[in-house]
């Protein structure tokens, strides 16, 4: 069992950046894939970045290209979301995953939300204008 809790979140202008983190505990994260997802109001859980076990392997949401960046640091049992040139459509809570089940295929399967059996509780990033 994995406990996820994401930090990093809060307000900031549009153009800023923030660092997310995700610290796992209860067993190492080094065999996991790990996601990132959000949720905006009023919308469905969209999916952001995801990272292989080694970090050898990202994706990326459209949305995000270019823009985030994922990282891992299995040493410290960490994931991160570098996010610069944030937007207002960027505001939403942000949570991580984890994903025990093997290597990704593909996009579509890093970035299918079934695949991830442990979720942190989310903290909100919100963007003003």
């Amino acid at each position: 069992q994995i406990h996820l809790v994401e930090s990093g979140g809060g307000l900031v202008q549009a153009g800023g950046s923030l660092r997310l983190s995700c610290a796992a505990s209860g067993r190492a994260l080094g065999a996991d894939n790990m996601g990132w997802f959000r949720q905006a109001p009023g919308k469905e859980r969209e999916f952001v970045a995801a990272i292989t076990p080694t970090g050898m392997i990202t994706y990326y949401g459209d949305s995000v290209k270019g823009r985030f960046s994922i990282s891992r640091d299995n040493a410290k049992n960490t994931a991160y979301l570098q996010m610069n040139s944030l937007k207002p459509e960027d505001t939403a809570v942000y949570y991580c995953a984890a994903d025990p089940t093997g290597y990704y295929s593909d996009y579509d399967n890093a970035a299918s939300q079934n695949r991830y059996a442990y979720w942190g509780q989310g903290t909100q990033v919100t963007v003003s204008s």
